[in-house]
């Protein structure tokens, strides 16, 4: 692209844990103006240290770093506070935690912050305030405490903010890991805008899908640029992609899929299909609520809300951002009491204070955010925190905290700060303290949000592993491809009433319900959907790509005319 580079990094270098760990090894990057760059990577890869650098916010410790045209930092100079300074004013970020950058109590006045510190007229502000809060659907939010609204409301406000500085670049970090599918396709439409009218962009993401509409896509590796080029040039090193820990976009898995043999169809653990002989912990229901109801000062959150968990079930809640969800996964904790109604977690009433700690025992609650269940000085410290309080033996301390590590993968991560991990990284360390308990009942908060490909999938194994020994799992989730394949049972939520609920296959055959109520269905259904309008034929409602692929193959739709199909869809 023309025009002086906006971004250029040369030999960057920076470590975390006084140089234990080097989040980047020796990094060059240019991006130029009206650019958009996608950057992809694994959990702990270094893509947010990256974000950090470019958008200014981050000094290294070695390299060069230059922004909007300033040299900001020169090894053995150090940096200039002054370039720092004045690049912050033309960049725009987005930070992968929204609470990080709220900075009032009104909607409006946190989206205006920016503008104002640019000294722009009134009039000027209040038409961006506007205009960007519009953008975001957030406006009949605008007088809103944005510290009381939901993670995905408070994360459009962060991107309102941003997008209100109109910058030469905008950096995103993770912007749409907490977002439901409409919050997530208004981010890209206002990447797209932007992009048209010149602005750069960074995007830090997991979602593959999303880098496909980028001019250039880098892949980050352990601190170092492992792969860089076009979309097309990226997406097709497959075997590097895999080894990198990342995925294709769904539609390349598809056509890979369909080229190899049917694979056997999996045990009947999941999608509404229960196992008669699981042996199920617990008599009581895992959750019952009646005619709850739960506001946050005067607004309603839920309103006569009543489901059930039944023990040993899985039962993943789906809704768009602010619709309750996370209120009601609080509230099945004993984190705070309904206002109204009646509701029983494992057989204890959750307004019962003198079974509060029985209930706790056998619940278990990874949070939304993750980083405020961490709190000790080492990831294996935080994990041992519950056994050693419960009083158990120093060797059996011990025993579970190596266990429950190697179960999730991180055992590699048990002598590290869990304050310098990644994202993702939290999210599993912060797992790995609510597992050791052995809980029978888990209440899980979008455990998903943050993890890169290989980590959702073995995430997707565990619990599938912890649903097979009989605990109840409630999931609150915005992935629509983690709730088919995993739940036995889905309930919807919408403006803090049930909906609809039932198994996947129910929920997600009224596609066009959910659509109005800002959700879509799994990948592989909506694909389904666009081959079957471009000429595939009725394919039925496969939710998973296995299932597509198979159902595609008794059509008898082979790889060459799938990819005729997808040209025609794209």
């Amino acid at each position: 692209m023309p025009g002086a580079p906006l971004i250029e990094l040369r030999g960057v270098r920076l470590a975390y844990d006084g140089g234990a760990t080097r989040a980047l090894d020796g990094v060059d990057l240019v991006v130029r103006p009206g650019e958009r760059l996608c950057v992809l990577g694994a959990n702990g890869s270094g893509k947010s240290t990256l974000a950090g650098v470019v958008a200014g916010l981050l000094a290294p410790d070695a390299g060069a770093v230059t922004l909007l045209g300033r040299a900001a930092f020169r090894e053995g100079v150090g940096a200039d506070p002054a370039a720092y300074r004045e690049a912050r004013r033309g960049i725009g970020y987005v930070f992968q935690d929204p609470e990080d950058q709220i900075i009032t109590t009104v909607v409006e006045d946190d989206v205006a912050f920016g503008p104002e510190n640019l000294g722009l007229p009134r009039e000027e502000i209040a038409a961006r305030v506007e205009r960007e809060l519009r953008r975001v659907a957030l406006t009949d939010l605008a007088k809103a405490d944005p510290t009381r609204l939901s993670g995905g409301q408070q994360q459009r406000v962060a991107i309102a903010g941003a997008l209100a500085l109109h910058p030469e670049l905008l950096v995103l970090d993770e912007p749409g890991a907490l977002l439901d599918v409409r919050g997530r396709r208004g981010v890209m439409r206002a990447c797209a805008k932007l992009h048209a009218r010149g602005t750069a962009i960074v995007h830090v993401t997991h979602f593959v899908e999303e880098a496909e509409a980028a001019d250039r896509v880098l892949v980050m590796d352990r601190g170092r640029v492992a792969l860089e080029g076009t979309p097309a040039e990226v997406f097709a090193r497959a075997d590097a992609l895999e080894e990198l820990h990342l995925e294709l976009p769904a539609a390349r898995r598809l056509v890979l899929a369909l080229g190899r043999e049917a694979a056997p169809e999996p045990a009947p653990s999941a999608g509404g299909r229960r196992d008669a002989a699981r042996a199920v912990r617990g008599d009581a229901a895992a959750v019952e609520a009646a005619g709850v109801s739960f506001s946050y000062g005067a607004a309603p959150v839920l309103d006569d809300v009543s489901l059930e968990v039944a023990a040993g079930e899985f039962v993943c809640v789906v809704g768009q951002t602010g619709s309750g969800k996370s209120t009601l996964a609080r509230l099945a904790c004993a984190l705070a009491q309904p206002d109204a109604g009646t509701l029983a977690t494992c057989g204890v009433d959750v307004r019962d204070r003198r079974r509060r700690r029985e209930l706790r025992r056998r619940v278990g609650y990874a949070m939304q955010r993750p980083e405020r269940q961490l709190f000790c000085d080492t990831v294996a410290e935080d994990v041992a925190f519950g056994p050693r309080n419960r009083g158990l033996p120093e060797g059996e301390v011990s025993r579970l905290v190596a266990e429950t590590l190697r179960l999730l993968g991180i055992e590699d991560l048990a002598d590290r700060s869990p304050f310098g991990l990644s994202g993702g990284q939290q999210r599993l360390a912060g797992l790995a303290g609510v597992l050791v308990g052995d809980p029978d009942l888990l209440v899980l908060d979008e455990p998903m949000a943050g993890l890169d490909p290989t980590g959702r999938q073995g995430l997707r194994r565990i619990l599938r592993g912890l649903h097979a020994e009989g605990r109840a799992l409630l999931m609150v989730t915005h992935s629509m491809e983690d709730a088919a394949e995993l739940a036995d049972r889905i309930v919807v939520l919408d403006r803090g009433r049930v909906v609809a609920q039932g198994t996947p296959a129910e929920v997600f055959a009224d596609a066009r319900d959910l659509a109005s109520r800002g959700l879509g269905v799994p990948g592989p259904l909506e694909l389904a959907h666009a081959l079957e309008a471009a000429g595939a034929g009725p394919l039925g409602g496969p939710l998973t790509l296995d299932a597509l692929a198979g159902a595609l193959r008794a059509r008898g739709v082979g790889p060459a005319r799938l990819e005729e199909l997808l040209g025609e869809v794209a």
